[in-house]
């Protein structure tokens, strides 16, 4: 079983939801106190180079008894971006990269959620939505994961994991410098830990 089947596997938990249960609307939820993280993967001269970037706000909206109509709008502040790489770090906040001085919040916004065959999370599921990066905005789409804490009732949704996990190409948003060394697609990981609000 692949790393994406394993991720989607898991959310099969909030699928059932129980009969006895009513949701009146969907919830809010905001970060939790781990926060999230964004880790991007791209290749730096056909090696594969990891870093990150703090996603600074995450408002969510999740109704489980109607999960396709949940909503997700999350920044990240990519002045804060990092590798492991401090000339791959500075490269990528340049002007011809992300060009974090003149645009310093990337933003997804979502626009709709896909459930696998049947309404089934677990049967595979996606979140698309609008990606801006350097003022570029573009239609992007991610696996999607949701997960309850580990030991908790069926019912308990006071506290999550959301997972998304995507590719986007670089030259769709004009971030094409250093093309000689950095391959276009990049790859996305996105852990958030949220709680709702209230």
């Amino acid at each position: 079983m692949n790393r994406r089947h394993m991720m989607l596997g898991a959310l099969a938990a909030l699928a059932p939801i129980s009969p006895g249960i009513s949701w009146a609307a969907p919830t809010p939820y905001r970060l939790a106190t781990g926060g999230a993280t964004i880790t991007y993967t791209f290749m730096l001269n056909g090696a594969p180079v990891k870093g990150t970037v703090p996603v600074n706000q995450a408002d969510l909206s999740i109704d489980p008894g109607n999960l396709s109509a949940s909503t997700a709008l999350v920044s990240a502040d990519v002045r804060r971006a990092r590798t492991g790489l401090i000339f791959a770090t500075e490269a990528l906040k340049s002007a011809s990269v992300l060009d974090a001085k003149t645009h310093p919040t990337a933003r997804f916004r979502s626009t709709r959620v896909t459930l696998g065959p049947g309404g089934r999370i677990s049967d595979g599921a996606t979140l698309e939505g609008d990606l801006t990066l350097r003022g570029v905005t573009r239609r992007v789409r991610f696996d999607a994961g949701l997960f309850r804490t580990r030991g908790s009732s069926t019912d308990d949704f006071s506290a999550l994991t959301v997972m998304l996990k995507g590719r986007v190409n670089r030259r769709d948003f004009g971030a094409t410098g250093y093309a000689d060394l950095v391959e276009d697609t990049v790859g996305i990981d996105i852990v958030a830990e949220i709680r709702a609000a209230g």
